[in-house]
């Protein structure tokens, strides 16, 4: 059976699954979460122009936590009980040969589960990132900045201290969240739900969006939902009630303007952090 079979069948009876049961299946797992850690895989990727989803990837992780018990870790100051599979971090145990190969920049107490990817000449302040996550080359994951599960980041973003990029584990049919190539997120911002912010954007300080968030360009008045459009400018905004001037505004998504080189000056990434 191919790895996408295996997978599939063993979702069908996930209720089921357990750390009794079968090797094949465990290996496939552990597989899978080898390759999403090497970044042979990803959870999803851009076919064609439109981003697609590798459930079988997404249903792969979920079943991981099925097949591997809670365990105890103990530290100098604290102890931990979670899943054994994320005990053990992405980089536990690497050699001084080992971060060179990877060629990333890891500040101290950045946790980084196992199963995730990063590029080369990414740099990861203190913050966050889970399993199934891709960052890719030449991003900057700032200070308590969170990646979430599965979610996918573009080459040379900048996710800004405090920010988080939501995880989608599930459903496993659903899109992660999405950050394209060139983007610079704000600090204190959040993107979650599955929402795409297209390449080359720049979002404000303190921005929420998600998939129920109303984004207005101020020049055309259209409103949309779930995606940012490449190389846009975005800050926060609200609406008011047309049909009740009274009624409190509720917050929105406001496209400003198109990228321009004032804007990139302000928000492009300092190559000399990657020396």
């Amino acid at each position: 059976m191919s790895i996408e079979n295996i997978i599939s069948e063993a979702w069908e009876k996930r209720d089921q699954i357990n750390p009794s049961s079968d090797e094949d299946l465990k290996n496939t797992v552990n597989q899978i979460i080898d390759d999403l850690d090497s970044g042979k895989v990803r959870v999803a990727e851009k076919i064609d122009g439109e981003w697609k989803t590798h459930q079988y990837l997404k249903k792969a992780i979920m079943l991981s936590f099925r097949i591997y018990p809670m365990e105890n870790l103990n530290g100098p100051y604290s102890s931990w009980y979670d899943k054994a599979h994320l005990l053990k971090g992405k980089t536990a145990g690497w050699t001084r040969e080992d971060h060179e190969k990877a060629g990333f920049r890891m500040v101290p107490n950045s946790p980084v589960r196992k199963g995730s990817y990063v590029g080369k000449n990414a740099v990861l302040m203190p913050c966050y990132v889970n399993i199934g996550a891709y960052i890719d080359e030449g991003t900057m994951i700032d200070t308590f900045a969170r990646a979430g599960s599965c979610c996918q980041i573009g080459k040379n973003c900048h996710i800004s201290a405090g920010s988080g990029v939501g995880g989608v584990l599930e459903p496993a049919q659903a899109l992660p969240t999405i950050i394209e190539d060139n983007v610079f997120l704000g600090a204190m911002s959040e993107v979650v739900e599955g929402v795409i912010v297209g390449e080359g954007s720049v979002l404000s300080m303190g921005m929420y969006i998600g998939q129920s968030t109303k984004i207005v360009d101020r020049k055309t008045g259209e409103i949309i939902y779930g995606k940012i459009p490449p190389y846009s400018v975005v800050v926060p905004g609200s609406l008011p009630d047309k049909n009740n001037p009274a009624a409190p505004s509720l917050y929105c998504a406001v496209i400003i303007k198109q990228v321009d080189e004032k804007t990139r000056s302000k928000t492009s990434v300092n190559d000399l952090l990657r020396e």
